[in-house]
This record gives structure tokens, C-alpha cells and sequence, in this order.
């Protein structure tokens, strides 16, 4: 078998390794953007890094000092291109920005497909080891620490029956929540007061308890919780 050829396949291999090991990852925890997706990605930055690695068997008879291509532009034409995919599986829900660890987990995929294809394998591998410690252990780690959490939250009453503002707050507290913000809005058929604020709490479980809780006061005519979350 040619040397070159044996080397590419092994470049390309390496990559498409990399790439499916953390697109399982991401697919295990019900990503858009996972197995195929991360494959893909690594495979084709190795394939490119490879044009220039291999660039005088494309440029055949052209001395390589008249006609030399940089690799490190193709790298950064890469990167840029990556971007682009990277913003296509990020997207924003109220104050929800959901999609981020995905488009970094393809970012990152993009870098070690380069290594690969210019024959980093040491850093590469390492690179490996470490983004799929990251996305795995660091979130078993992220989910024991200590931390607040976020609701969009808007109750509403008849305009002639509203829940006074301290009352309310009061009613949050007990309930285990304290408010950011508040603002107020009357329906167009004036017929309704809306209370709408964003409020935090240390425990998830105090979502459902609230719920529970709201469900129970006979002013309330509707309610909304809407946790935030990447």
C-alpha cells in the first residue's frame, strides 16, 4: 500500500473517531447536533488540514517555493466556517439561551479534526479526553454544586380582585422563592391584572410546589412558570 495513502487513511480515521466519541456524547443527551453532526465535522477539518499538507500532489510540475499554500489560513478558514454551524444549533427562548455547550462541543471538534489532519495525534488525543471529560464529568460536578435557579413567572387575577403586590411576594417567599424583577400589565379588555416577574429559587423542586400552591388560591385566574436553562 502507498506510504502517503496509509497516512491519510490513518489522518482521517483518527478523526472520524474523535469526532463520533464526542457526537455520542452529545446524542446520549438528546442534542440536534450530535453523533453524524461532530463526525462530520471532525472528518472534514482533518480532510482539508490534509489539502495542505499534501499540497504538492495537487499542484503537480510547480516548484513548492513558487506556489505554497499556508496552512494555518486554511485552519483559520475552517474555525470560520465552523462558526456559522456553531450558531445554527444555538437559539434564544425568553431569557433561555439554549444550544451554547453544543456549539462549543463543535468547535472544539473542529480544532482536534485540525490536529488530526496535520498529524498531531499526542495533543489531539488529549484534546479528546479532556472535551469528553468536560461534557460528561463536569456536568456531574456542575449539578452538585450549589446554585440559583431561574423562572419566568406571570400570575393573573380579575382587575377587581388583584392580590396586593406585598401580599404576593410574601406568597413567593413562603413558597420558597424571591422575586428579581416585576413588572405589572392590564389586558387589553381591562378586565385583567398581570403580574410578570422573574423569580429565583435554590431548590428546582419549588417549581412544582408553587404550581401546586397557585393552583390552589381561587383569585388566581391563569399562572405561567417558564424555568430558564441552557
Amino acid at each position: 500500500m502507498d506510504t502517503d495513502f496509509l497516512k491519510i487513511f490513518v489522518h482521517l480515521t483518527a478523526a472520524l473517531l474523535a469526532g463520533g466519541i464526542i457526537g455520542l456524547e452529545r446524542s446520549f443527551h438528546g442534542r440536534p447536533a450530535g453523533f453524524r453532526t461532530h463526525t462530520l465535522v471532525c472528518l472534514a477539518s482533518s480532510l482539508l488540514m490534509l489539502v495542505t499538507l499534501y499540497q504538492w500532489q495537487w499542484l503537480p510540475g510547480v516548484p513548492l517555493d513558487t506556489v505554497r499554500t499556508d496552512p494555518t489560513r486554511m485552519a483559520q478558514g475552517i474555525m470560520t466556517g465552523i462558526g456559522f454551524l456553531g450558531a445554527g444549533v444555538i437559539f434564544k427562548e425568553g431569557l433561555s439561551v439554549r444550544g451554547l455547550t453544543t456549539a462549543a462541543s463543535i468547535w472544539i471538534t473542529a480544532a482536534i479534526g485540525i490536529l488530526l489532519g496535520i498529524g498531531f495525534y499526542a495533543p489531539a488525543v488529549l484534546a479528546t479526553a479532556f472535551t469528553i471529560g468536560t461534557l460528561s464529568f463536569f456536568r456531574w460536578i456542575e449539578a452538585k454544586l450549589p446554585s440559583h435557579y431561574y423562572a419566568h413567572h406571570f400570575v393573573r387575577f380579575d382587575r377587581s380582585n388583584v392580590m396586593p403586590e406585598p401580599e404576593l411576594r410574601a406568597f413567593l417567599e413562603q413558597n420558597g422563592f424571591t422575586v428579581a424583577n416585576m413588572s405589572y400589565r392590564v389586558s387589553d379588555d381591562r378586565l385583567s391584572f398581570e403580574y410578570r416577574m422573574v423569580i429565583r429559587t435554590i431548590n428546582p423542586e419549588n417549581l412544582s410546589a408553587l404550581a401546586v400552591s397557585l393552583r390552589q388560591l381561587e383569585t388566581v385566574r391563569a399562572f405561567r412558570i417558564s424555568p430558564t436553562g441552557d
